[in-house]
Order: structure tokens, then sequence, then C-alpha cells
């Protein structure tokens, strides 16, 4: 893959902890839910075992697991849909999201 020259490619990119939990804040946006992004943020820019620190995260800071998007699905239901998205899919239902 060619990357534009003002545009590098992160290998091994560190999540200690401070920027897992550093996922936990967005800006709000009016017609979707705080958590439901957070949630979508999260799973976009992590991998699996970084994603599930954040979920624990998530959960012990109150935020809901089952928020939903604007057309009415939750996060469980966008990730279910993806190939190789299994972790994350145990990480949600453990944490208690449902379909």
């Amino acid at each position: 893959m060619a990357l534009k020259k003002d545009k590098q490619k992160v290998l091994g990119e560190v999540f200690d902890e401070a920027r897992v939990r550093g996922f936990l804040t967005i800006d709000e946006q009016e017609g979707v839910s705080t958590d439901y992004r957070l949630l979508e943020r999260a799973y976009r820019g992590m991998k699996a075992e970084n994603f599930n620190s954040f979920v624990t995260y998530f959960c012990e800071a109150g935020k809901d697991i089952n928020a939903r998007n604007p057309e009415g699905l939750n996060i469980l239901q966008v990730v279910a849909a993806h190939n190789q998205s299994s972790d994350y899919c145990d990480t949600l239902k453990k944490a208690g999201a449902h379909i």
C-alpha cells in the first residue's frame, strides 16, 4: 500500500493504560449517543486486547454498553457483521452487550 508523503504508517503504537483511558473522552455530537461513539472509535482504533481493557474502563465509568447509533444498532450488532471480529464480540458480550 502506497502512502502519501505526508502520511506515515504507524507500527507498534503503544496503548498503555493512559492511552486506552484517553478513548473515554470525545466531543458530543447532536443526535448520536456519546457512549456509542466511544465504543465505535475504540473498536476501530484498537487491537482486541486493548479494546478489552477499554471496555472494562468504559463499564467502570458507568457507560452504556448497549448504546445505539442513529440507525438503532448497538456496537455488538455492528461489530458482529464484520469478518474476524469474534474477539471483539466476545469482549462486548462479557461486558453485557446483547443483540
